[in-house]
């Protein structure tokens, strides 16, 4: 059934060349727009989220800031040099998903698209709220506005995404832009001073530092090193969305990764450099870049613009998740496990269902945080470490069967390293939230499974797969349900003869008086009209129109069970949609009660006023 669908969805218009696609398809530029947005905003809380960790301990623990990066930036290089040989392996997209389909097995693959697609819901979420806290930080008068602002950014992320992901890239390159050329800047600049040039954002702020602290242990350090992991989500981004690259997909996809990892790892050391150098203390409701700008390029223009850039990049990293998760959602469709109407493309190239059903969810996550970022936070991040571990290893198995152990060992040591991130990403974050993935992660895998089982189901019955019998006539029985004579019957009754080899109008009679006359009215009526075609009066006790119906084919199908049913159901068609609410919706409740009740085929015919 899948391949079916696939391919139809994969059909061009009529009258559209073979390359005409291409031009909604990204370039390596473009690429790292729509799908490295994630990674690039995260150094604006990937730094604050070590700095809040090593605050416990003091000054001292502060000092740890930039030893703790750098072990991420290592961790940051083994990834991107690891996702650049997924890409070459696997063309077709998927990242994790498809390696480890390919070669740890269907059921290890499962959890990492379910670990994928909780890490893209929520990095949806994360990010509008985090580009909404940079707002507040430079406008505190919002802050009571957040939810609102954020279901606003996230409306028009949405709008853009179902324009396409090339207009998506292109209408978000110039805040790319600003915001790398910022944060650069301000890391520069910062590098030639020797004191911070302002306090103003930090000033009248609480600190968070602790005073009677001075050890740093190792658990510490690990979980510092947990919560800046953060800033690693994204990376796989580019490897999970090859198929929307132009040709050559794969060339450009790789060189869109290497200028990922690159950008990504001199603004993390830098901004770490610079909290190192200006003795940073992080302080309540003033992030650690808005201080790191006021003291590196002062409290001007400078300051609101890097704010500004920073809150419109964080806002719009969603988009990261609205370019992979549709096409990750696209092939576990085509595998059985989520529901077909996922792999449909749209015009432009878009999986709509996948944009509008991330949408959804993400909404439903700000509401209930209530548009706070440090709700969401401790969530995110160890769904993607689990797609890591997984990608790695089934790499490992891929240049095992090729011999190529060079490769072979680069990716082993990804999966160590990933693996143990994973670990102490899950322990050090449990009870601030993260025995929700760890519930969420099986119920997902489950549900791919259940929608799997039922695709099997349905494909038996279908005999997908084998040749089927050949067609053959069978005497055809049509139904029209009436309830007056009218335009409306005799047009449903022309369309009926036209169908079928004979033809039986019904009415459904409750035994109340008012309904017996209206019945007897209609039967004197259709006995002097004389359609050639008999009308049966259908008795029902209860105020019931679907029931009677369904019995009455059930009947037939138990004493004629040759002959082939169709009810036709006509309706009016109103000449505006306002009007439908003038309608008694008497259609729509017979045709549900005979789906669902019987294998009759089901017409409706719409008269147009």
């Amino acid at each position: 059934m899948s391949a079916l669908t696939t391919e139809n969805a994969a059909t061009p218009a009529v009258g559209e060349p073979p390359d005409a696609g291409a031009r909604h398809k990204l370039t390596a530029v473009t690429g790292l727009a729509a799908l490295s947005l994630d990674a690039m905003a995260s150094v604006a809380y990937g730094p604050e989220a070590i700095v809040l960790v090593l605050a416990a301990a003091g000054g001292h623990g502060l000092g740890f800031t930039l030893p703790v990066t750098l072990a991420i930036a290592g961790l940051l290089a083994v990834l991107v040099a690891s996702y650049r040989q997924v890409i070459a392996a696997f063309p077709d997209g998927g990242g994790s998903y498809a390696v480890a389909k390919a070669h740890l097995g269907r059921r290890t693959s499962l959890v990492a698209a379910g670990s994928l697609v909780l890490d893209y819901v929520l990095n949806v979420a994360v990010a509008v709220t985090a580009g909404v806290a940079a707002l507040t930080s430079a406008f505190p008068a919002l802050y009571g506005d957040r939810l609102w602002i954020c279901l606003a950014v996230l409306v028009l992320i949405t709008a853009v995404n179902l324009r396409g992901i090339v207009d998506s890239a292109r209408a978000f390159l110039l805040p790319t832009a600003v915001f790398i050329g910022a944060i650069l800047a301000l890391i520069v600049v910062g590098l030639f001073r020797d004191a911070p040039v302002s306090t103003a954002a930090s000033a009248g702020h609480a600190s968070v530092l602790a005073d009677d602290a001075t050890t740093v242990g190792a658990l510490l350090l690990l979980k510092a090193f947990a919560s800046g992991c953060s800033a690693l989500t994204g990376v796989e981004a580019i490897a999970n969305a090859v198929p929307s690259f132009r040709a050559p997909a794969v060339r450009r996809a790789m060189r869109a990764e290497v200028a990922l990892g690159a950008l990504l790892g001199v603004m993390l050391i830098g901004l770490s450099v610079l909290i190192s150098r200006f003795g940073l203390q992080p302080v309540e409701g003033v992030t650690v870049l808005a201080q790191l700008a006021d003291a590196s390029l002062g409290h001007g223009a400078a300051f609101y613009v890097l704010q500004f850039a920073t809150m419109v990049l964080l806002a719009l990293s969603a988009n990261t998740s609205f370019g992979g998760l549709p096409v990750l959602l696209k092939l576990l469709a085509r595998d059985n496990h989520l529901p077909h109407v996922f792999g449909l493309k749209a015009d432009r190239q878009v999986h709509r269902h996948g944009v509008v059903w991330l949408a959804l969810v993400s909404a439903g996550l700000l509401v209930l945080s209530g548009g706070d970022t440090n709700t969401l936070v401790p969530l995110f991040a160890i769904g993607v470490f689990v797609g890591f571990t997984l990608a790695q290893t089934g790499m490992v198995l891929h240049w095992r069967t090729t011999r190529q152990w060079g490769k072979a060992a680069l990716n082993g040591f990804g999966a160590l390293l990933t693996g143990v991130s994973a670990v102490v990403v899950t322990a050090t974050k449990f009870h601030d939230g993260a025995w929700l993935i760890v519930i969420a992660l099986p119920l997902l895998v489950a549900l791919f499974e259940a929608v799997h089982r039922a695709y099997g189901r349905i494909g038996e019955r279908l005999g997908v797969g084998r040749i089927p019998e050949p067609p053959h006539r069978e005497r055809s029985l049509v139904l029209v349900p009436v309830s007056s004579l009218n335009r409306l019957t005799s047009e449903a009754l022309t369309a009926a003869v036209s169908l079928g080899d004979e033809v039986r109008a019904l009415t459904v009679c409750h035994p109340d008086p008012e309904d017996l006359a209206v019945t007897e009215a209609l039967e004197r009526d259709w006995a002097l009209w004389n359609p050639g075609v008999p009308l049966v009066r259908l008795p029902s006790e209860r105020r019931s129109l679907g029931r009677p119906v369904t019995a009455y084919v059930r009947a037939l199908r138990a004493t004629e069970p040759g002959t082939r049913v169709t009810v036709l159901i006509p309706e009016v068609e109103p000449e505006r949609l306002w009007q439908r609410a003038l309608q008694n919706q008497r259609g729509a409740v017979v045709a549900h009660a005979v789906r669902r009740d019987t294998n009759a085929v089901v017409c409706r015919l719409r008269f147009r006023c």
